[in-house]
């Protein structure tokens, strides 16, 4: 690759690796000097070529583009072609009286698709704030060297390649550079947002001889984004911008943004629809070829047709029964319903801890099959905690072993098993002393939870002091709550410091020089096991007393960190020295010897012939719930893989405590790093390996790709995380899920869902009510869809009868639209199924409507068009019916045949008809043809009421899939029965509401005429227990689920 003109690191591909290349080759590489820095003019140059240092800005759809969107959906594209249509008609057949009523039905389509249209754009515009919130994470200002001099605050904006920043203590990086020289003896950078490592880590200047390394092991590199928590150091700015590790995230967050996949519900919703059209084009077709004759009409001589006769008024009339028939069958209520009940689903989530921020993954969790977690703060809480005290028995060669309880930074969490009752022995009060003294960190209550500032272990070491109490048994834990470390503050009381030795990577420790209440001085000391007792040439008994420490002695320490080491816990030893030489009597800087502790090179000569004191072994622990959520997914079919970028010993430790492998498996080839999954030739043959899986050491474009690998064969993932480098892994699954306390803004706003208590547990919760809630969904979508067969059979009835049109289009669209939402959503409040999380995950292509339950409700959809069309067929023709008198309002009876002949009434011979009433209005007739037309009132609006009532009994079907009534009454629901009286109760409003009833061209009903709908409505819960008996004698019970045994079995 060539380079450019001003001299930069191989183009912004990152061809050189910089951390494996020593400080000079990178100032000749990047043509810059450590000592000077970049003249003004180079650094404007660099700038021009490489542009500012700020993740770029990625323009999201326009508005007319996300209006566009929201008429992909089949469904609504149905619902606009109808509306349009529908819209047409009403103005052709106003021949010049425009009337509110003709308009009616395509305002209510369009008025529906506006409104749903506009809660999706509104979803859309605030989908995308992933990216916003990682440029936040960017650093403001730097100090740069240039034309040797520094500059204190640059903007970060106007960082290049070869820049020289100097960083300190509390400073954002504010691009990935490479270490040139520490200032101070160490530097320690907070790069677990990035990486996943719950320690700070040490960074250093000597290159690393691996070109290939992955970002954890570039120990002399610094990325942006990341915090300096100690020390100093000078750096050359290697990339910037969108080359950063930080903006690599950014580019695949915007990647998988782009990969947004329709939800398991959309793809079948979209599949429904896409049937749907093609089963109303057949109907109408058939419609209009059985209708045919009446609006053309021709003799054939030969094969010519002669005497052609086309009534365009009766064709139109025959279209509008098309129309009418296009509207009865598209449920327009369901994506009202479908929204309304995933609303309330987030509502039920949001009391459990999981909040929802986008609305269909709350259906897509009820069928999640993996579920991809991150360790750090998911599993574990991400605060450090002794486990495990070691201290000095009555003779060298032994030892003391105390098991330490609690997960957080709360000193009252957990106590020390077998600690002892009364005053703490000479020994213990040494480890407490140096694990409270020799150390920086403080714990602090705030917002009803403990923080800790500075290391996470040291923080952890102050938290034991408080466990551990004082001399004298006095208990240093105060009521106060401002007060945390009261036990802590005696010790540092007790022995004042006057001098640090501070932490570096060579002697791995770090010493303190205390004044001693009696006037003393004395070194503590804490650090690494293995190189303190190389430094140790005594030890300390139970009693205080020192003697040599002997080999027998130092194989027992030995071995007790070789226990806890396997354990997967981070072991720190104690030592002190009381003989200092030199510093015997140092008080600060004006002392003669203080001159030494300006060179860190004399830290280890100082730190020698050190009498060791104990160890402590400390971990991030594992959440308390995570082993039951684990179980409670085994049961549920639902695989756990464990993605982390922490190391693999410890990640293993941790995997096998919380359940995800077994205490003695073998997880030789269960668990790998990043790396070596990559590595795989055939990565998919492992992802699909039953049980738990365990990926280490694991960078965002590993976790990317397995999410990626899982989703190409078919799996549902969810994935949890909290860091940035989560972010992309989130966006790209089914289920982003972010901790809210721990989590980055980053990782919440790329997540479809934030944990509020930061809780694994609570994801289990949400996949169960998550399958509640796809269990409701598909109740309701089957009922509004039975009621849509219901009326598309009505139609058709009427169209191959001959009789004059029972249902018009705006009445259908009532139905549909206001009398079946309120059931449709009540269904959504279903009590979820007892073993719902015992049963495996459904596939995401399984089909909402079996077969079966197609024909079940084909032939519920069959009764429902024969009621329809058999209550308007017996008003016209029959006085009475199963003893119900219906001659009360005075109409004409007509025979069957005339009604089925209506069209030809002009040529009956002495045809009258007598007025009748309904309600407070008398129908009269001068044409008597009109009795089929605006007479037919009466009928129409018996049809109408006998959908309604057929309708509302049927939504008591809808209860369970299989289960008779008998066994789920509908009491089991009490707002299902709340939902049916507000529907009736709104077809009452428009019934006897004069100005609705004109609008929808019905009348009021008598009290006869109410029995007779009720009595023709009430037989379709029959037919459907019927039906439902019958599946549950043909349907073969599945195979029995073992009992999974007792945890505590």
């Amino acid at each position: 690759m060539g380079e450019a003109a001003p001299p930069v690191l191989g183009g912004e591909d990152g061809d050189f690796p910089a951390w494996a290349r020593s400080v000079a080759d990178c100032e000749a590489r990047l043509g810059v000097s450590a000592s000077r820095g970049l003249s003004s003019s180079d650094a404007a140059a660099r700038l021009r070529a490489h542009g500012p240092n700020e993740l770029a800005e990625h323009p999201g759809p326009s508005l007319l583009q996300l209006l566009a969107q929201q008429f992909e959906d089949t469904l609504v594209r149905i619902l606009l072609a109808a509306a349009a249509v529908s819209f047409l008609l009403a103005l052709f057949s106003s021949a010049g009286e425009v009337t509110l009523s003709a308009f009616v039905e395509p305002l209510v389509i369009f008025l529906i698709l506006v409104v749903n249209a506009a809660v999706g754009i509104w979803q859309e515009t605030n989908a995308e704030k992933a990216l916003e919130a990682l440029r936040e994470i960017q650093s403001d200002h730097a100090a740069v060297l240039r034309d040797g001099e520094w500059l204190p605050a640059l903007p970060a904006r106007d960082l290049v390649p070869g820049d020289v920043v100097q960083l300190r203590v509390g400073d954002k990086v504010p691009a990935d550079m490479r270490v040139v020289r520490l200032v101070t003896s160490t530097l320690r950078v907070e790069q677990g947002s990035l990486t996943g490592e719950t320690a700070s880590v040490n960074k250093t200047s000597r290159a690393v001889p691996v070109e290939d390394a992955d970002i954890q092991a570039k120990e002399c590199m610094v990325f942006a984004g990341t915090t300096v928590v100690n020390g100093s150091a000078v750096c050359i700015v290697v990339h910037t911008g969108m080359a950063t590790e930080i903006g690599k995230i950014h580019a695949q967050i915007h990647e998988a943004s782009q990969e947004d996949d329709d939800t398991p519900l959309k793809k079948k919703l979209n599949e429904f629809g896409e049937a749907l059209t093609k089963i109303i084009g057949l109907i109408c077709a058939l419609v209009w070829l059985i209708n045919v004759k009446y609006f053309l009409t021709f003799e054939l001589d030969g094969w010519v047709p002669r005497n052609i006769r086309f009534s365009f008024e009766k064709c139109t009339y025959y279209f509008e029964i098309a129309v009418a028939l296009a509207v009865a069958a598209i449920p327009e209520g369901l994506p009202a319903v479908i929204t309304t009940c995933l609303a309330l689903g987030t509502r039920k989530m949001a009391a459990k801890n999981a909040l929802v921020r986008k609305l269909p993954s709350v259906e897509t969790l009820g069928c999640t099959t993996v579920i991809c977690s991150d360790k750090t703060g998911t599993l574990t809480t991400n605060q450090m905690s002794v486990a495990k005290l070691v201290a000095i028995g009555d003779s060298s060669g032994e030892v003391r072993s105390f098991k330490v309880d609690g997960t957080t930074y709360d000193p009252r969490d957990g106590k020390i098993h077998d600690w002892p009752a009364g005053s703490i022995d000479v020994n213990l009060e040494t480890i407490a002393k140096v694990a409270a003294v020799c150390n920086d960190a403080s714990v602090a209550h705030s917002s009803h939870q403990y923080v800790a500032t500075g290391m996470p272990t040291e923080a952890a070491l102050k938290v034991l002091v408080e466990k551990m109490g004082l001399p004298g048994g006095k208990n240093g834990v105060s009521l106060d709550l401002s007060d945390t470390l009261g036990c802590c503050k005696w010790w540092n009381n007790v022995a004042k410091r006057i001098a640090t030795l501070e932490f570096d990577r060579m002697r791995k420790s770090m010493g303190v020089i205390v004044r001693t209440s009696s006037g003393s001085n004395v070194l503590l000391v804490k650090g690494a096991v293995e190189t303190l007792l190389e430094r140790c040439s005594h030890i300390q008994l139970k009693n205080g007393l020192v003697v040599p420490l002997d080999e027998k002695a130092k194989k027992t320490v030995l071995a007790s960190l070789h226990e806890m080491s396997t354990k997967a816990l981070r072991c720190l030893g104690f030592a002190y020295k009381e003989d200092l030489a030199e510093f015997a009597t140092y008080d600060g800087e004006n002392h003669p010897a203080h001159k030494l502790l300006l060179d860190p090179a004399n830290y280890a000569a100082i730190e020698t012939d050190l009498i060791f004191a104990g160890l402590a072994g400390l971990r991030d622990p594992p959440r308390e719930e995570v082993y039951d959520a684990i179980e409670d997914c085994r049961a549920a079919g639902i695989r756990v893989m464990v993605i982390t970028g922490d190391n693999k010993e410890t990640a293993e430790a941790i995997c096998r405590e919380i359940g995800v492998f077994s205490p003695d498996e073998d997880i030789t080839v269960k668990s790998l790093t990043g790396k070596e999954f990559m590595a795989l030739e055939d990565k998919k043959t492992l992802l699909r390996r039953k049980g738990g899986l365990l990926f280490s050491r694991a960078e965002p474009r590993h976790k990317q790709e397995i999410v990626r690998l899982l989703k190409e064969d078919g799996e549902v993932v969810a994935m949890t995380g909290d860091g940035v480098n989560d972010a992309p892994a989130l966006k790209l699954a089914d289920i982003g899920v972010a901790m809210g306390i721990t989590g980055t803004e980053v990782a919440k706003e790329a997540s479809d869902m934030v944990l509020a208590d930061d809780n694994f547990s609570t994801i289990v919760a949400a996949v169960g009510e998550g399958r509640s809630i796809y269990n409701n969904m598909k109740a309701f979508i089957r009922y509004m869809i039975s009621s849509n067969i219901g009326e598309v059979a009505s139609i058709f009835l009427t169209s191959a009868l001959g009789i004059p049109e029972g249902l018009i289009p705006v009445q259908l669209l009532w139905v549909n639209l206001v009398t079946d939402g309120p059931p449709a959503t009540a269904l959504g409040f279903n009590p979820p199924d007892k073993d719902i999380m015992k049963k495996p995950p459904r596939r995401s292509d399984d089909s909402l409507i079996t077969p079966w339950i197609l024909f079940r409700y084909l032939i519920i959809g069959l009764y429902v068009g024969i009621a329809t069309v058999g209550i308007f067929v017996i008003w016209y023709t029959h006085g009475s019916f199963m003893g119900i008198d219906l001659t009360g309002d005075g109409h004409t009876l007509v025979s069957y045949s005339q009604l089925s002949n209506w069209g030809q009434c002009s040529t009956w011979n002495n045809f009258t008809v007598a007025p009748f009433t309904a309600g407070t209005r008398t129908f009269t007739f001068d044409n008597p043809c009109d009795y089929f037309h605006s007479g037919k009132v009466k009928a129409t609006t018996l049809s109408l009421s006998v959908l309604v009532a057929i309708e509302m009994f049927n939504s008591l079907n809808a209860l369970s899939e299989d289960s008779s009534l008998l066994s789920m009454p509908p009491w089991v629901n009490p707002w299902l029965l709340v939902a049916m009286s507000v529907s009736f109760g709104l077809h009452f409003l428009i019934l006897y509401v004069p100005f609705l009833a004109t609008v929808f061209g019905i009348v009021p009903l008598s009290l006869n005429e109410w029995l007779l709908v009720l009595l023709v409505a009430l037989p379709v819960v029959l037919i459907d227990e019927v039906l439902k008996f019958v599946g549950r004698c043909t349907s073969s019970p599945g195979p029995k689920r073992r009992s999974r045994k007792q945890k505590g079995e």
